[in-house]
């Protein structure tokens, strides 16, 4: 694998830098909303909930953005390899994006699965719903460190 000259890579930071803050702060968007209305929705009966939880269909196209914050942010990692501080920032960031994916299949998918994305509700919904609600609060905070850790990155990298 050939190693960008450093003139051009110099070139495409920017581009970088962009594309991890533009999809890291996107990533956070749905999280963000989740973790805003959550204090609305946990106590709401069985049949709100399942009204609500309506809106998300469609959502899953966002899928997109997630895989390219992990791209952007991975990428914005190895563009500052050389600078350690922006580098370290670049790798947190990675890493969160990677936790809301963990989050996501360990937690939040098992449970759309098991209420056929709420269209139905087992006798443990309420359980299920705790469990769904919460992975996503987590989601949001880790979202929020990415762009933190993003927006650190770029700092330090100008700093250099």
């Amino acid at each position: 694998m050939a190693v960008m000259p450093p003139e051009r890579l110099e070139a495409n930071m920017h581009i970088f830098e962009i594309a991890a803050l533009l999809f890291t702060a996107l990533a956070l968007v749905p999280s963000g909303a989740h973790l805003l209305e959550f204090r609305s929705k946990i106590h709401l009966s069985s049949n709100e909930y399942l009204t609500v939880q309506r809106l998300y269909r469609g959502w899953a196209l966002l899928g997109i953005v997630v895989v390219a914050a992990l791209l952007a942010t991975l990428a914005l990692a190895f563009a500052t390899r050389s600078q350690p501080q922006a580098f370290h920032a670049a790798i947190a960031a990675f890493a969160c994006i990677v936790g809301t994916q963990l989050v996501f299949w360990l937690v939040t998918f098992p449970v759309n699965r098991r209420t056929a994305n709420w269209s139905t509700l087992p006798r443990d919904w309420q359980r299920l719903r705790d469990r769904w609600e919460y992975s996503h609060v987590i989601s949001a905070i880790l979202n929020l460190a990415a762009l933190v850790a993003t927006c650190l990155a770029i700092t330090w990298e100008a700093a250099a």
